[in-house]
């Protein structure tokens, strides 16, 4: 039996797995690296062994340092989490040569997965349906194709190529991207992405435990997953589950996985492979099963028997959003930074299977987290289960919206935004949902009063706050005068550019005059600053209180409650109506240097993966000039013009912060 257990990964999934052993009696090691010594999972683990550096290579990914970890602390079982360690036959060949129970499906499983090409023909010969894979560009009959590399996860390398001409070199352009084989496969639009998890035993047994739906996806990786499936019967939903069966069998597996299907409008599906891990959307299936999944592959890794003689019953409906660190309008650029607060109303429970409908989150971060740039950028995951769908969808975009993330870009407002889709709503989603409504990555705090509102309750908390510190007179209002005299103003970062914020109040509390208005950046110094314009239509508000966090407005009758959060320069507001960070920005800002003509700076903290072009090189525009790799994603840093290369200061491996500057082009 398990008596102490590594988990060799980090976040939330460890948090998870913890979770779980607490539950039935099993200590847990927990490993680190450098930038991870105060993370959550440390701190809740009974041991914590420190893996030097930050990178993956170095720390998590690192077969013999994790095994020494293990060694070290007394542990007699390994989870490999739910990254690629959990699909490598080698590190599972290794922990099980060192001793240790291995939490996963069996190695020589495990190499036949890791080549899809194989996997899929295995499971064509079960009579399981599967699309044609051609591995030689040339025996292409028709388009468009999809290519897809041989090994790896997450989507990475994937690319769709819709006419001869382009194939060859998106196919050499693939290789050189992920380092391998890759092949191809007739790319069917319009369909959903549906999974079904299973357990299998090794005695034999395989239980299905209905089915997923994952098709909100953004670049081949999911963000919204349901069960059950609003596109599934019960007739396809056996369907679904018998040939998951047939796969599970064909191919010899052992242990928690999925079975991933395309499925299209007219009920026919495909097999696309079986994902050997523990995935990161189980928490639905936990809530409509009532089953800990975790727990169940803990037992199947110790030998035993499944406790359920088939597919459990379906309990409701759950959905999952997964909340990361990227900003969704910038091509879903990853963010890092600190986590100043993250709070999620109305939680009922974390980790675990909940026990009556309610919200779950599952988070791998907390206040003061800090989020590098070496791993995924999902933050948490948030679930609501409810007895129906809409109640789900309803109270989960409820409360993504009502949540409090400061200090990082994230997708909350997409996630929200498709929540509360008509489309969705109806269950009409397919893996182009997002490419057929980009009205979803719009902001919540979208209209021109909302954003007024903002601006106004973070210029009266600051100063309130001010006024909270101040040495002498800290009771009366700010700016108070005897005589009336100018009004109190601050300008801020906005949204859309700087804008100024002014006020002024009477003896009743009443805001006597108020604006917000644009301002041009090159007048941020000028002295017309602070001067009520001459037209104001503003409706008329009420300062209800103003403290230096919470500020009551009374707009016209009704009474509006907006939080403040401010962090150095920068308030954090949320209210009904959304959230926005406004930094303000100070009347006399000190010099700052000036970069070179045509320079382009680093958009995020990364290393440098690629450098394509030398000094003094033409390039024209839209050329890949480098890449840089962040968050388990490569960037593409594109020549905005044509040019000549003047300087590129960086070199492959170089880790580069936002800002910094990679190159500088001569424009022709």
């Amino acid at each position: 039996m398990i008596r102490r257990i590594l988990v060799a990964d980090r976040g939330e999934v460890a948090r998870r797995v913890f979770a779980t052993c607490r539950l039935v009696g099993i200590e847990t090691v927990a490993v680190y690296s450098d930038v991870d010594s105060n993370a959550p999972h440390v701190t809740e683990a009974d041991y914590a062994v420190h893996l030097p550096g930050n990178t993956p290579s170095a720390t998590y990914l690192r077969t013999e340092a994790l095994i020494a970890a293990a060694q070290r602390a007394g542990a007699n079982a390994l989870h490999p989490g739910i990254g690629v360690l959990a699909e490598d036959p080698e590190f599972a060949e290794a922990v099980s040569e060192a001793g240790m129970i291995w939490v996963g499906a069996p190695a020589a499983t495990l190499r036949t997965l890791s080549v899809k090409t194989e996997m899929k023909k295995l499971v064509a010969e079960a009579q399981v349906p599967v699309l044609p894979t051609f591995t030689d560009p040339d025996s292409v009959p028709g388009f468009p194709v999809l290519i897809k590399p041989s090994t790896g996860t997450g989507g990475t390398g994937m690319r769709v190529v819709r006419d001869a001409t382009t194939l060859a070199e998106a196919v050499a352009s693939t290789r050189r991207e992920v380092g391998g084989d890759v092949f191809c496969e007739p790319y069917v639009s319009n369909v959903r992405h549906i999974e079904v998890p299973i357990l299998a035993d090794a005695q034999g047994a395989v239980v299905p435990f209905g089915e997923r739906e994952c098709s909100v996806q953004r670049r081949y990786q999911k963000i919204v997953e349901e069960t059950p499936s609003p596109a599934v019967d019960p007739a396809l939903r056996e369907e679904l589950c018998r040939a998951a069966i047939v796969a599970v069998r064909a191919l010899g597996y052992v242990g928690t996985g999925a079975v991933e299907f395309l499925l299209d409008a007219d009920g026919d599906f495909w097999f696309l492979e079986l994902t050997p891990t523990l995935q990161a959307d189980h928490a639905v299936t936990e809530c409509v099963s009532g089953y800990d999944m975790v727990r169940l592959q803990l037992l199947v890794a110790e030998g035993g028997s499944l406790p359920m003689p088939g597919p459990p019953p379906i309990r409701g409906h759950a959905i999952e959003v997964r909340i990361s660190a990227e900003d969704p309008a910038y091509a879903w650029l990853p963010a890092a930074g600190t986590l100043h607060r993250f709070a999620v109303p109305d939680v009922a429970g974390t980790f675990r299977p909940l026990p009556q409908p309610g919200l779950r989150l599952d988070a791998g971060v907390a206040d003061a987290s800090v989020i590098g740039m070496h791993h995924d950028p999902m933050l948490a995951k948030l679930i609501a289960w409810a007895p129906s769908r809409q109640e789900a969808a309803r109270m989960l975009a409820s409360a993504l919206a009502r949540t409090q993330l400061h200090g990082v870009v994230s997708n909350r407002d997409l996630l929200v935004r498709v929540l509360r889709h008509h489309s969705f709503r109806a269950g009409d989603v397919d893996t182009g949902f997002l490419d057929r409504h980009p009205e979803v990555f719009a902001p919540l705090l979208s209209s021109v009063d909302a954003v007024r509102l903002s601006c106004l309750a973070a210029a009266l908390a600051g100063a309130a706050s001010r006024r909270a510190t101040a040495p002498v007179l800290g009771s009366l209002p700010s700016g108070w005068r005897n005589v009336p005299s100018g009004s109190q103003t601050a300008v801020y970062d906005g949204p859309t550019g700087p804008v100024e914020v002014g006020y002024r109040m009477n003896r009743h509390g009443e805001l006597a005059v108020w604006w917000v208005r644009a301002v041009d950046p090159e007048e941020l110094d000028l002295a017309g600053l602070g001067q009520a314009p001459v037209s104001d239509d503003h409706p008329p508000i009420v300062v209800v209180q103003a403290a230096a966090e919470r500020v009551v407005l009374n707009v016209q009758g009704i009474r509006l409650t907006v939080l403040v959060h401010r962090v150095g320069d920068v308030s954090y507001v949320d209210s009904p109506e959304g959230s926005v960070a406004l930094r303000e920005i100070s009347r006399f800002p000190l010099p700052a240097p000036e970069a070179a003509e045509s320079s382009l700076i680093a958009p995020l903290p990364g290393a440098v993966r690629r450098v394509l072009v030398v000094p003094g090189q033409r390039v024209r525009a839209g050329e890949l000039l480098l890449t840089l790799e962040a968050m388990k994603l490569e960037h593409p840093v594109h020549a905005p013009s044509a040019g000549v290369v003047a300087s590129l200061p960086v070199h492959p491996g170089a880790e580069v912060d936002t800002g910094e500057l990679l190159a500088v082009l001569d424009p022709e």
